[in-house]
């Protein structure tokens, strides 16, 4: 039985994180596949606005979750929005999307947070499929504004 660890990554993670980066823009079709990019995966770890949370399956990295506290403007309390989640393609149906689900989950109760918001890519369709299995709709729609 294989065992799925999740734990907050830091910046001694950028190694084991760059090629799931790597392997997420491809997948999300963001042009030719990319090297991996061990300085993108540094700031990003360094970001002082995200946090990162990381699963390894029998030791080896093959997922992560970004995820932001942010003010609620209607109460002035907390909440969190994960961002990102992104499980490499043979560590699927394991368990690990949910395991990093529950270990953000656990942080938000830690926190203290009113809510956890999840902003799902429409591509690809396995992403939509796991919010739609352990989520629901919350009534907000994600638009992007082109800049510039």
């Amino acid at each position: 039985m294989s065992t799925i660890e999740t734990s907050l990554l830091s910046i001694g993670s950028a190694h084991e994180l760059a090629p799931l980066l790597a392997a997420c823009a491809q997948e999300r079709g963001r042009g030719a596949p990319r090297r991996p990019d061990e300085f993108y995966a540094e700031l990003l770890l360094n970001d002082r606005t995200a946090s990162i949370l990381g699963a390894r399956l029998d030791g080896h990295l093959v997922g992560y979750a970004v995820f932001f506290d942010l003010p609620n403007t209607m109460n002035g309390r907390r909440i969190g929005q994960l961002d990102e989640m992104f499980v490499i393609q043979d560590s699927r149906e394991k368990g690990v999307g949910k395991a990093l689900l529950d270990a953000v989950s656990a942080e938000a109760v830690g926190r203290d947070w009113d809510e956890l918001r999840w902003v799902v890519p429409e591509k690809p369709p396995v992403a939509r499929a796991l919010a739609e299995r352990f989520g629901h709709p919350a009534g907000w729609s994600v638009f992007s504004v082109p800049l510039g």
